[in-house]
């Protein structure tokens, strides 16, 4: 039989979600009686908004006729949404440095995107992560072979960049290597804080000094609401030579089944050769990728014009609220917690805690499901993350649940 691949066994026991789930059902079958609530996975909860869902169903129907039947697209994604990407998310943002069409391709997600953007910079690259970060940034870097065996706090192969509550959860940037990949989140996954211009504006000048590139998921910013927060890291000068953005549709519009998101590869951006990232990005999207849905992305088109527009920020809204009522909650107990205001997620401390041991007791005390810190990275031990994404009767109930924690 083949080998396996050897970076596959470098991953640590399980993948977070997964686990959680895992540790989910054992307590159900001791527990039967116990009626959980999630706030924990990330994932929405509201139905799709009228008029994007009535795109969708349209571009379905549509595909039952021989006049409104389409087989492939183009991988990049069909044009009129990359254009009105780029007008309505882009470039209409204070200070952005202008987003052509060609630099926008569409994808099925920002997570499969960060998968397909490993495999084009390969192995061989450093990299450093924000920590604690979303998974996928470390995983995905073993799985390549760019991370290196687990040392029992982390991997080798990878510089950690911790954020804590003593650096205003943005990291010390001398630590950044050269000529390496720096993923990057803001909002924060699953810190909820959100990096300000200054901060952005200091990366930028760090990663171009060191020569390197940074990976910027934007997944979370049409949940920003202070208008002096950079939604994107072309506003900020210089970023177009040095960054890629991904983002989705997954948490503004509910597409986390529907599955559409897109990343931003500027033609400025080259290789230390000389060579175009851009060509290189659009021929492994060619190659490894046949395109979006065809009907995700008629309802990605209608999330982008003004009704849609108007339901993404009534829906964003909505998860904002329920993040205010649990940090609210969590407050009140006298838990110190940051995000939840610019970002559905809030990020809870309980020094000295390990984060699985207080996720267990919320879960057998208060019957509510959070996420460990630690599975984010290890400057997330002591942490727990808690989602807003729920119904809000279900947020309501677990934040009176919350209150029997002791």
């Amino acid at each position: 039989m083949v080998p396996r691949n050897p970076h596959m066994a470098h991953l640590t026991a399980g993948y977070l979600f997964p686990e959680i789930a895992r540790r989910r059902r054992e307590f159900l079958r001791s527990h039967p009686e116990a009626q959980l609530i999630s706030l924990g996975i990330g994932n929405t909860t509201e139905p799709i908004t009228p008029h994007i869902d009535l795109a969708l169903t349209d571009a379905a129907r549509r595909l039952g006729t021989r006049e409104g039947y389409t087989g492939y697209g183009e991988e990049q994604g069909m044009m009129a949404l990359r254009e009105r990407i780029a007008q309505v998310l882009y470039n209409q943002l204070p200070g952005i440095d202008p987003i052509a069409p060609d630099e926008v391709f569409v994808s099925d997600g920002a997570k499969c995107d960060i998968g397909r953007l490993q495999v084009l910079f390969g192995y061989h690259l450093p990299v450093a992560v924000q920590d604690p970060s979303y998974p996928v940034y470390v995983d995905g870097s073993v799985i390549i072979g760019a991370a290196g065996p687990w040392n029992g706090t982390g991997y080798e192969g990878i510089t950690y960049l911790p954020c804590t509550a003593e650096n205003g959860y943005f990291p010390e940037l001398s630590r950044i290597p050269s000529k390496g990949l720096v993923y990057f989140c803001s909002p924060n996954n699953p810190t909820g804080a959100v990096a300000s211009r200054a901060q952005l504006e200091a990366l930028v000048e760090e990663v171009r000094k060191k020569r390197s590139l940074i990976i910027f998921d934007a997944a979370y910013a049409e949940f920003i609401r202070d208008p002096v927060l950079p939604k994107s890291i072309y506003q900020i000068p210089g970023a177009k030579e040095c960054a890629i953005e991904v983002n989705s549709f997954s948490k503004p519009i509910g597409f986390t089944g529907v599955r559409l998101g897109w990343s931003i590869v500027p033609k400025t951006l080259r290789y230390e050769d000389g060579t175009s990232v851009n060509a290189d990005w659009n021929r492994i999207c060619t190659t490894l990728f046949n395109g979006a849905s065809n009907i995700a992305q008629q309802g990605g088109y209608a999330a982008l014009s003004p009704k849609g527009l108007t339901e993404m920020r009534r829906l964003t809204d909505f998860y904002l609220e329920n993040a205010r009522l649990i940090r609210a909650t969590l407050t009140e107990m006298g838990i110190s917690c940051v995000g939840g205001d610019n970002s559905p997620y809030i990020w809870a401390h309980f020094p000295g805690r390990d984060s699985w041991d207080v996720f267990s007791q919320i879960m057998e005390q208060c019957w509510v499901i959070c996420t460990p810190g630690s599975g984010f990275g290890p400057a997330g031990q002591s942490f727990i993350r808690f989602s807003a994404f729920g119904h809000r009767e279900d947020v309501e109930e677990a934040c009176r649940r919350l209150r029997r924690f002791r």
